[in-house]
């Protein structure tokens, strides 16, 4: 019996430096694909979505961001591979890097972060809302 779920809400952060990006991997159990997201993720009970993009930003990417500014609001639905149907509401904000040291996630739902040249991301499978994530701050550029 597929499961439907309540809308997740979800903060992620654009930020961009010397001409490349910040993107994390999704991390997959089967290893078919590499799918690559902003850094972000769910907003716990209580949370701002700042203050929420900000502590998944370095829970995932051990970077510390600062500065949250509205981007976009997207939503999306899904089916996991167990027939269950997700809804995501995203709220994307682009943000101003601080300082840290880039390290991955362990054990997390990313298992690698990387600065990714502007100029490449057509070599990597990137997240739809991401791309047009991407789409938005480089227009403006």
């Amino acid at each position: 019996m597929t499961k439907q779920r309540k809308p997740s809400a979800r903060a992620y952060g654009v930020t961009i430096r010397d001409g490349q990006i910040l993107m994390v991997r999704a991390a997959r159990r089967d290893a078919s694909t590499s799918l690559w997201w902003l850094p972000g993720g769910g907003i716990e009970f209580g949370e701002s979505p700042e203050a929420a993009v900000v502590r998944e930003f370095f829970e995932e990417t051990g970077i510390t961001i600062e500065n949250p500014r509205l981007l976009d609001v997207t939503n999306d639905t899904y089916r996991r591979h167990n027939g269950d149907l997700v809804h995501n509401i995203r709220i994307i904000y682009t943000v101003d890097y601080v300082s840290g040291e880039l390290r991955d996630e362990v054990n997390g739902t990313t298992d690698l972060a990387l600065w990714m040249p502007l100029d490449q991301i057509g070599d990597y499978e990137i997240a739809e809302y991401a791309q047009h994530a991407i789409g938005l701050v480089t227009q403006t550029k």
